[in-house]
């Protein structure tokens, strides 16, 4: 199955440490609309990197809200785990 790319969203975070990571990492693998994900640890801005997932039938993807992911629903899920979060543009 090939997989195909839709969005790529970035963020600033206070997401420090591996620990940081780690208590994140469970709420991101989760969600059926990441394909991937990470966060700078080096980076001043902590900067998290989501790549979103499309499904091949778009249809289908359309009417299954496991795939859709905004950048409100982002944010909020990040600091729904106690970590800052805002868009970088």
């Amino acid at each position: 199955m090939e997989e195909t790319f839709n969005q790529i969203l970035v963020f600033k975070t206070n997401i420090k440490t591996e620990a940081d990571r780690q208590a994140v990492q469970a709420l991101l693998d989760g969600h059926a609309g990441i394909s991937k994900w990470n966060v700078d640890l080096q980076d001043v801005d902590c900067v998290l990197r989501i790549v979103l997932r499309q499904a091949q039938d778009d249809r289908r993807q359309a009417q299954d809200d496991r795939y859709s992911l905004t950048i409100t629903e982002t944010i909020a899920l990040v600091r729904g785990q106690g970590y800052e979060c805002s868009e970088l543009l």
